[in-house]
Parts: structure tokens; sequence; C-alpha cells
């Protein structure tokens, strides 16, 4: 995979707008010298307790050359060629430069990128007017979009070329939204002027945290530097005090990017935002938008956070679009209480033969427990193992024929909640295996001998199910006691810790996530027994899609019972759910829709600059999703629709996944039946 730098990861809690400063002149940064010692902690720290017991040498330094290049300059914007050639010296000289806590090297390289930046946009600003005069979208001519295929220009009339081409896109993509000349002169001016003020900023704490995490991150993708500023909004993330629009966001090239949405968060349940959307603009009710491409992360962060109950509006440009027509959404900044992210059931009922089969679904949205009520002394305290047995007791006496386990999108959490929920299903035995960088395994289990649920059972999972739910999903597929059904998961199979510094923290790996059967998963993550299809890229979301992931290993298994031989019903499970996925009319609409997103990927690197050709590919695409929803409208019975503004999600009459899953449920049942005949 091409190499991307990943910036922080900053979820959208709490905090206020950002105003714009006025222009200043642009002073070369220098190293802060209160910030030598850091450097020295920092290469004992990772020297010391990471997990893979790493040297800072050569190799570390190689790769954090390229981190350190491509978290200036991700979309090859400002730099020449015959600039990276000059900073080639250093490629194997920052394990040098963080280990004396001399880093004038990387305030060398950020300088030069700072005059490219000032003398690059300050031109653009001058001829933007008679620019977006002179533009003729009648032209045929392209911009290539994608980052991974740019190139350094080798030439300032080469860089000039890519930036009107790359100012021409912008300009058609505000066109073609209804704006007028002078409308469009001003967003784009708006842009550059905030990209100059970005600059302008930028002090030499912040200039120290890119090139420190430049060497962290050269370590594996969830360790990371976090200076004073930084890290006063980590701790604020992880309070759990979750105030704002409820997603993760990262730095991706130049945009913000939507990493994770929070369950039962606004964002969430407003239904418009989803992973791998990029934000390019943002706005307060009643005032104009702005645009945030290439502003620095906690900047847009702070823009998105709010009061409670006032909105902010997004300009994204979807994950699932063609990649050329933006959207506006508003989303209602809310507080996201506990209870609106615990767990919840729902009946699936599934006629067979004139009878009806009732199948559980448990959606557990996260691993949670009120630590404040147990503190306390409240004997009532909520936690995910606590309310899910409670459910699962409640949908017993509801006569269910069989349980699904639904952690889709589910990123993890409190790992003795995975462990105490893993034991409603069976009796006292390991659950995970822990490795510590020192290569001492302990062993978490449930020694709880009773089981809450002993019927067949099915995990759902997605690539968004992640750390704690892949303990679970792992757990219940080493013993045989159930299914594991969708998509392959996230793979984070690390442990981080906090740890201070004389200036900010680090958080830091130390300690890697085993199964049972010895396999880790990390990288890999949980693989499903039966794949289902999905929106969500798997090449693009995931530990393997991040930048040097530890590898998927594997270690001696624990001694734990197999219930059920759930491999040898497989074959014939998987023949039976693609015959009905194949007649099945959600399911013929969500692979149509996947061939169409695929095709759209494929010619991002060759966006038309043509205003007649843009708008013919949107009409296309338009009727395409029209004629494809009718299509299943039509199928199911369901009114037609005359325009995609009609579209209702809610005209989905059922989760088919859930649907699918417990139709699997009753094949296995039946299955094993047979088989005790």
């Amino acid at each position: 995979m091409p190499r991307k730098y990943k910036r922080l990861l900053l979820s959208l809690l709490t905090g206020c707008a950002l105003a714009s400063p006025s222009l200043q002149a642009f002073n070369e940064l220098q190293p802060p010298a209160e910030y030598k010692k850091v450097s020295i902690q920092l290469v004992e720290m990772l020297e010391g307790i990471h997990y893979n017991k790493t040297q800072v040498d050569d190799r570390i330094s190689n790769l954090a050359f390229d981190a350190f290049i491509d978290s200036l300059d991700p979309s090859k914007s400002f730099f020449l060629a015959q600039d990276i050639k000059g900073f080639e010296q250093y490629r194997y000289r920052f394990d040098d430069a963080i280990s004396s806590g001399d880093v004038s090297l990387a305030y060398h390289i950020y300088n030069l990128y700072s005059k490219r930046v000032e003398d690059r946009l300050n031109k653009v600003l001058e001829e933007l007017p008679e620019m977006i005069k002179g533009f003729n979208f009648e032209k045929t001519e392209t911009f290539n979009a994608d980052p991974d295929q740019a190139v350094w220009a080798e030439t300032e009339q080469e860089l000039i070329d890519i930036w009107r081409k790359r100012i021409k896109n912008r300009a058609l993509t505000l066109r073609l939204n209804s704006q007028d000349e002078t409308s469009i002169e001003t967003s784009l001016t708006r842009r550059y002027t905030n990209q100059l003020n970005q600059i302008e900023q930028t002090n030499s704490i912040d200039v120290y945290q890119i090139f420190a995490n430049a060497i962290t991150e050269a370590f594996d993708p969830h360790t990371s530097y976090f200076a004073p500023r930084a890290s006063e909004t980590f701790s604020i993330n992880m309070s759990l005090s979750l105030e704002g629009i409820g997603a993760v966001l990262q730095q991706e090239d130049e945009y913000t990017q939507v990493v994770r949405l929070v369950p039962a968060g606004p964002a969430d349940n407003q239904g418009e935002l989803h992973p791998n959307d990029k934000i390019v603009a943002v706005g307060q009710k009643g005032k104009d938008m702005i645009d945030v491409v290439g502003m620095r992360l906690d900047d847009v962060v702070d823009m998105i956070r709010g009061e409670r109950d006032t909105e902010v509006r997004l300009e994204i440009i979807p994950s699932n679009g063609d990649g050329q027509s933006n959207k506006t959404i508003t989303i209602v900044r809310k507080k996201v209480k506990l209870e609106d992210q615990s767990a919840k059931k729902e009946v699936v009922e599934v006629e067979r033969n004139g009878e009806v089969y009732k199948v559980g679904v448990i959606q557990l949205p996260t691993f949670y427990s009120d630590f404040a009520a147990i503190k306390a002394g409240d004997r009532n305290y909520k936690s995910s193992t606590r309310d899910t047995k409670n459910l699962i007791e409640e949908l017993r006496q509801e006569g269910i024929d069989a349980l699904i386990l639904d952690l889709r999108n589910n990123g993890g959490g409190s790992l003795q909640e995975a462990n105490s929920l893993t034991g409603l299903f069976i009796p006292a035995g390991p659950v995970v295996q822990i490795r510590d960088s020192a290569g001492r395994v302990s062993i978490l289990g449930d020694q709880d001998r009773s089981v809450t649920y002993s019927g067949p059972m099915a995990v759902l999972i997605n690539r968004m199910s992640a750390s704690a739910s892949e303990i679970v999903a792992g757990a219940i597929q080493d013993y045989g006691r159930g299914l594991i059904l969708g998509g392959q998961t996230f793979g984070k199979g690390t442990v981080q810790i906090l740890q201070d510094l004389d200036q900010g923290k680090l958080k830091i790996t130390q300690s890697k996530f085993y199964r049972v059967s010895g396999e880790s998963t990390q990288h890999k993550g949980v693989m499903p027994d039966i794949a289902f299809p999905s929106m969500l890229d798997e090449s693009s979301v995931g530990e393997s899609a991040l930048d040097n992931p530890l590898p998927w290993d594997k270690i001696l298994e624990t001694r734990y019972p197999v219930y059920w031989d759930i491999p040898k019903f497989i074959s014939e499970l998987d023949q039976r759910h693609q015959q009905r996925v194949a007649i099945n009319p959600n399911f013929i609409a969500l692979s149509e829709q996947l061939d169409q997103i695929k095709e759209q990927s494929n010619n991002f690197s060759a966006i038309s600059l043509n205003e007649k050709d843009r708008i013919e590919q949107r009409e296309e695409s338009e009727e395409t999703q029209l004629t494809r929803e009718n299509t299943r409208r039509e199928a199911l019975g369901l009114t037609l629709i005359t325009s995609l503004d009609d579209f209702n999600n809610d005209d989905s009459d059922e989760d088919i996944y859930s649907k699918e899953a417990s139709e699997i449920l009753l094949d296995f049942i039946g299955m094993n039946q047979r088989q005790q005949k």
C-alpha cells in the first residue's frame, strides 16, 4: 500500500470555533531548547518499553524521513523534485538527530517548506481573480486527484500547471453547486488565505510534534507523541464526556477524513456521514462555510466542536460518491449518553415450511461499564455484560430459537467487559492471551462456570469491529461456540499505555492480543466463517491500511474445548447463503452499488475538467442509482420514486444482514438436527 502518513486521531467532543488571524510575516523556526530532553526521553522509551524492542537506527530513520516529508507536503504541491533531492542527505540522519536531541535538520526542511508555501499561495492569491475569469470549462482536459499517483514536479512550470488544474477542478465543483463567479473567487480566496494563516500559526512545538511522530509511527501506527496542546485534547477525548458530533478524524493528505463514528452519536444517528468521507468545509449556523482543505487537524476539530444543541454544517466528499460531487450536511451537536450506547435487542422472524421462527438480535455498539456508578456503590450499575445478560433473559422468555450478537461498527472498549461478556456463552475458560514486550504471556479468562445462553448463535462483524470486539468474536470462533458472519474485522490487536514526558505525553504500544488458539488478532483481524458483501472498502480501512503495522503472528495455544465442529458445516451453509444473496433484491442492489463505486474509484485519478462531461457523468450516476433503487423497490413491492431526493433510508424495511444471518442460523440448526438423526 502506498505510504500515507497518519497524524493524530482526534474525537470531535468539546471546544469552540476558530477565528481566522490576520496575515503576518513568516519567520524561520528554530528547535525549542527545552525539547532536547524530550527527544532523549522519547528514544529511551521507544527502545526500552515498545513491544518490538526496536532500536532507533537507520531503518527507522529511513521510514521517518519519508513520513516527515509526506506529512508536510502529502499532495506534492509545494516542493520540487530538486528540493527532495537536496533533502536526501538527511535520510539516514533522523535517528542521530532524535537520539542527540539536535533536531535542527527537521527545521531546515520545514523552513524551506514554509517558504515554498508562502511563495506559492501568495502567487495563487494574486493571480486568482484573472485565473477564474479565464477558465475554459469547454476544454477537454483532466486532473489527477489521487495523491498516491502524484510525483514531484520537475520544473516550476509543471507545478504551475498542476495548481491551475487543481484550482479549476475546485472552481468547477463550486460552479456545479450553483455558485457564481464572485462566490467561487471568495471561496477559493478564503481557502488559500486559510492555508497561509496555518503556516503563520505553526510554531516550533508544532514542527517538533510532526518530527517526533515521524519517528514514533515508524515503530507502529498507534505509537504517537502528543505535544502539550494535543495531549490536553487527547485527555478530553478519553474522558467519555462525549459532546460534539461524535466522529473520529485523521489528517489524510490535505484533507480531514472521517475514521469512524461514535456509536449512537449525533453523526451516527443523523446517518449522512460515513467512514472515509473527506471534510472540505465547515460552517456555523447563519455564517459562511469556511474551507478547511490544508488546515491543521486540531484547528478543524476546534471548528466542528461547539455548544450542545447547536448546528454545524459540513461540506464533504462522500466516500461512496464519484469523487466529483460534494455534499453539504447539517449535524446538531449533542452529548452522547451512556444509555444511548447501551445494548439493544430485537427479534427477527423467519418463516420456513409454514412455521415462524424467532431469532433474537442484540446490538452492542461498544464495550462499556459505568465506572462512576460502580465507584459510588450502585449495585444496578450499567455494563455491557449485565445489560446483554438481561436482554438474553428477555429474549428467552419471548421464545427465540437462536441468537445473534451484532458487533458491527463496535470499536472496542473495556477489556474486562469483553472477557465477562464472552463468559455468558461458555463455561469457565480462557478468553484472550496478552503478550508483553518482555515475551511474558498472561491469560485473561472467565471464572464463572454458569452459562447464560447455550443455544445456537452467531456473531455479526465488519471492518469497523475492532479491539475488544475481535477478542469476543475470536473466542466464540475458537470455541466453536457460534458462527462468525459478515466481514473481516479491523485487526487492532495491540495495547497502548500513556507515558508522561518532560513536555507532553507518549502513547506507546506495549502488549499484543492473542486468541486462545494462539493466533494474533493484530493486522489480520478475525475472518468470518461466511462473508457478506459490504460497503466498507477493506483495502482502505483497517490495520493493514495503516503505515508500519505490527505483523500477524502466533504463539502457543491454550487449553480450551470446542463445542461444535462448525467448519464441517461451512461449505453447505455458504452455498445456501450465496443462493439467497443471488436472488435477494436488497443484496442485488448492494452488489450493483459496490460495482459502481469501484468503477468511480478507478476513475478518480482522471477527473474531467470539462463542464459538459461532468454534468453528464453526474446525471448518468444519478440515473443509475435511481434505476437500481426502483428495481429493488419493485421487487419488494414498495412505492417507486421519481427522484433520489425522495429516497428515505427508512424505506429499507429490514436490516438485510440480520435477516440473512438469521437464515444461516436456521440452516445450521436444521443441519445439526439432520446429523443427529
